[in-house]
């Protein structure tokens, strides 16, 4: 399942500051604001990927904690 949240905003900024406040909350911009042919702008954002633990050559995965 692929997670995108959109930002509809009637202004530019407002969908710039809208999408600003999606990559604080820690979402990756895919679509910066862009202006719609029926009068609105649009702005995605997906998820941040989750870091993977670190692999050890050695050993393996590297344990937690």
């Amino acid at each position: 399942m692929a997670i995108r949240v959109g930002v509809q905003a009637d202004t530019e900024d407002e969908c710039a500051e809208g999408l600003a406040q999606l990559v604080d909350a820690g979402y990756l911009p895919v679509m910066l604001p862009r202006f719609l042919t029926d009068g609105r702008w649009m702005a995605r954002a997906v998820p941040a990927p989750a870091a993977k633990a670190p692999v050890r050559e050695d050993r393996g995965p590297a344990a937690p904690g």
